[in-house]
């Protein structure tokens, strides 16, 4: 991502401006303003105006836009990956990956169905009320939703909420982090482009103020990627309006090699899940334990394959440039405490100096121990750290040693005794034989354990979260039954209710017929 610095305010402008340099070559490209909180308040207006009328769309209706965002993306591809890879600094086959692939995914899965998750559900009553009473839930939009998106996955981060939000039928507004903000920008773009009504999709740039101002304004809902530290503060806003919140925070995923895994497929796992992206994605491979058997087998082929790979910024490379320099930071930091405390470099370990920019070399560590912040901390950076252990239990009570609990990878050829461990493994999602892919897996809900998050994107879970299931109960008998014609209360309606409690409750059969 972009290096940023605060540009001096111009004449008696008290408004800041950030420059963005790129993380290859440090270069100059672009700035952008911070609008701050009556800036945001306007543009929430806007939204609040315009959601009505774009709710009022059926869902099929609201799906088009969605179809036609996805033929324009088809389109822009060239012109979209110039950005993603300017910004970020990342791989080409990453931002084609991670963030068109996914984005063209989003747009037509869930222009698919949507229509069929957010339906009217009749639901079926129990005891007497299912013959007296008829229920229905309706999946309405809760309003303006706020999307404030991070870095490392800028596009896909923001597209995919605002796709879920949007077609759900509520208005949205993007923050993107202040470091990648043109890769958030495009996704109002595409979304204009389409057709889609002003008001609906609308981005705010800028940093934390902006951020702050977003979650503090007149939104019915947070949707937030990023830091730990960051969705406390989300979460602690939310809390003091009652406003809810998704909070898809920080990971620290680990794999776990069973002795009867296939080394070389899960030497391959261990390496793109720790490396694409230049490991920063949130369910990246961050702590790996291998079976003593196994071991040095499982070590000699991720060292290998780390050393093929091939580092740049022009040309083909897999391995891109660190998208930011207090990450490059805290990389260089934790390989440097783990080294001081007995880890042992096989590969890499330093910053890459022959490119310049913010580069630092694909690392392999083995020794490494819970002692040390690159196994109990978020690296987010390209470093396979591998600890030996004696046994799959070993294995897994080592996994579920972390604040985390985001995502869980779990490699054997015994898929039965693979998926007895990934039942006792503390983590929002497990995927065995491969590495972490659920975020890809758009029909089930992905979100994280503990320090890892709250709620859900994705699935019928997350589409739904961005609604307000309301209940709709008619009497069947226009109104014969209501509970209002039982009052005021009679000593003959107490005796009636006394009857009627120990018939649906009073023996056995009845209690099971009727509950």
């Amino acid at each position: 991502m972009a290096v940023v610095e605060q540009v001096p305010a111009k004449g008696k402008s008290s408004a800041r401006t950030l420059l963005l340099k790129s993380p290859v070559d440090l270069k100059p490209i672009g700035e952008i303003p911070v609008q701050g909180r009556a800036e945001v308040d306007a543009v929430i207006a806007r939204a609040r105006q315009a959601q009505p009328a774009w709710a009022a769309l059926s869902v099929r209706e609201r799906a088009k836009y969605l179809e036609r965002a996805l033929d324009l993306l088809l389109e822009r591809q060239d012109q979209l990956l110039e950005i993603f890879v300017r910004e970020s600094g990342k791989a080409r086959m990453d931002a084609l990956l991670i963030e068109l692939w996914d984005g063209a995914d989003s747009l037509s899965f869930f222009s698919k169905h949507a229509e069929k998750w957010l339906a009217d559900e009749e639901v079926k009553l129990h005891g007497f009320l299912r013959f007296l009473k008829k229920a229905t839930i309706e999946y309405r939009p809760l309003g303006v939703v706020g999307v404030i998106s991070p870095w490392n996955g800028p596009f896909i981060l923001s597209l995919n909420p605002t796709v879920q939000a949007m077609i759900a039928g509520n208005a949205v507004v993007i923050k993107p982090s202040e470091v990648t903000p043109m890769s958030g920008k495009v996704v109002e773009d595409l979304f204009r482009d389409a057709g889609v009504p002003e008001g609906v999709v609308q981005v705010v740039l800028g940093d934390g103020e902006t951020g702050a101002a977003l979650v503090e304004g007149d939104t019915d809902k947070i949707s937030f990627t990023g830091s730990v530290r960051t969705g406390r503060l989300v979460a602690e806003a939310c809390a003091r309006q009652l406003k809810p919140c998704t909070l898809e925070l920080g990971g620290k995923d680990a794999m776990i090699v069973c002795a009867d895994a296939d080394i070389d497929t899960a030497a391959a796992g261990a390496v793109a899940g720790s490396l694409i992206n230049t490991g920063q994605y949130c369910s990246g491979t961050e702590r790996v334990y291998v079976v003593r058997e196994v071991a040095d087998a499982f070590i000699e082929a991720v060292v290998d394959r780390t050393r093929q790979l091939r580092q740049g910024h022009t040309g083909e490379f897999d391995i891109g440039a660190v998208f930011w320099q207090r990450q490059l930071e805290i990389i260089e930091t934790q390989v440097e405490e783990a080294v001081k405390k007995g880890a042992k470099v096989l590969v890499g370990g330093k910053r890459n100096e022959q490119l310049g920019g913010l580069f630092y070399e694909p690392t392999v560590l083995v020794d490494v121990t819970h002692d040390m912040a690159i196994m109990t901390e978020e690296t987010f950076g390209p470093i396979v750290a591998i600890m030996v252990v004696d046994d799959e239990e070993h294995a897994l009570q080592m996994a579920n040693d972390s604040r985390y609990g985001l995502g869980a990878t779990i490699w054997s050829q015994n898929v039965s005794r693979a998926r007895a461990l990934a039942r006792r493994v503390e983590a929002g999602s497990v995927c065995i034989n491969d590495m972490s892919m659920t975020y890809g897996a758009l029909e089930v809900p992905f979100g994280g354990r503990k320090d890892s998050g709250v709620g859900y994107v994705n699935g019928k879970a997350g589409l739904r979260g961005y609604t307000a299931p309301t209940p709709v109960i008619v009497d069947r008998y226009g109104g014969k039954y209501s509970a209002g014609r039982h009052y005021p209360y009679t000593e003959e309606g107490e005796t009636q209710v006394r009857k009627l409690m120990n018939l649906i409750w009073g023996n056995k059969i009845s209690r099971r017929l009727l509950s």
